[in-house]
């Protein structure tokens, strides 16, 4: 998935991750557009931001 950063945060949107490609000091987020998986989860410890993208660009499992 390619999501867009962008030069401004994400109105309404607070993120702590600051190892993620897309944060901004202040706890914002850049990306142009956020996914939150998956589809039927039922508490707060299912989800996961699929936008998360460490900064250095590589996946770590």
């Amino acid at each position: 998935m390619h999501i867009e950063k962008t030069n401004e945060p994400l109105h309404g949107v607070k993120c702590v991750v600051n190892t993620c490609h897309y944060y901004i000091p202040g706890d914002y987020c850049s990306a142009a557009k956020i996914e939150i998986q998956p589809r039927n989860a039922t508490s707060t410890e299912e989800t996961d931001c699929a936008t998360f993208k460490p900064e250095n660009g590589s996946m770590q499992g």
